[in-house]
């Protein structure tokens, strides 16, 4: 495996893709990596190898937005989300992650297209304001997020539904996303360990992939310093179609078995 160039063909891809996520450009692209990299390994060593690149991309792009933050989305969110990840450990063998799929991408699917619906139909009209913080809505997305985060590797399109109606600037938005699957990153280094699935040779691969995951990082976050918040957000809004979209299509062929 570790010699392997069809691995690699498919591995150098995946995480470049999440690396450019994790620099901020949204998180359709990182759900397109562990299921690119599971063409060449099965899907629990996929996410298992990715598990440390994850932390070593976090380190990064905390560094790239260590000056921008949000910490009252931090705080109506992260309680939930713990949460969430306390059942996704407690409940994983019993829920099917393909059913989760289904339910986070409905839901990410719909956000998005009202989104887009809205534009349309309000081409003429006032510019809505900023939702306020609400730390019920923040908690209940917060736990989605934290749930499907350990059940089905899925926690950004919640996390978007919350935070993208406040309208952060996007260096805040990014710096607080940062943050937060930062956070619930390193806390998942607990159960991964308990399953056995972060071995030698998983890790000797994570290594080894190290240098595309930082050097793409970095460019993710460099790009999204220059996007306007005009071009920001119908950006991630799309991000959050596609991811969606993606969610709904594995979590229904998983069911259908197809």
């Amino acid at each position: 495996m570790l010699t392997d160039p069809n691995f690699y063909a498919v591995a150098i891809p995946a995480v470049a893709l999440v690396g450019l996520s994790k620099g901020g450009l949204g998180g359709a692209l990182a759900l397109i990596g562990v299921p690119l990299m599971a063409f060449a390994v099965p899907p629990m060593q996929a996410a298992a190898i990715f598990l440390p690149i994850l932390l070593v991309m976090d380190a990064a792009a905390l560094w790239s937005w260590r000056k921008y933050n949000s910490a009252s989305t931090l705080t109506a969110m992260m309680p939930g989300a713990l949460i969430g990840l306390g059942l996704g450990w407690a409940t994983s063998s019993y829920v099917s992650a393909d059913a989760m799929r289904l339910v986070l991408g409905g839901i990410s699917v719909v956000f998005a297209l009202r989104y887009f619906i809205d534009i349309w139909t309000a081409r003429n009209s006032p510019a809505a304001l900023p939702a306020p913080q609400r730390p019920l809505a923040g908690s209940i997305w917060g736990l989605l997020s934290g749930y499907g985060s350990f059940v089905a590797h899925a926690g950004g399109p919640p996390f978007q539904v919350y935070t993208l109606p406040l309208k952060l600037d996007p260096k805040t938005y990014t710096g607080a996303s940062t943050r937060f699957f930062a956070i619930l990153n390193a806390i998942k280094v607990i159960p991964y360990f308990a399953l056995g699935e972060l071995d030698a040779t998983n890790l000797k691969l994570s290594i080894g992939l190290l240098p595309v995951a930082l050097i793409s990082t970095l460019i993710g976050a460099k790009l999204v310093h220059h996007l306007r918040p005009s071009l920001f957000y119908p950006l991630m809004y799309g991000m959050v179609l596609v991811a969606g979209g993606k969610l709904f299509y594995d979590g229904a062929s998983g069911a259908l078995g197809l």
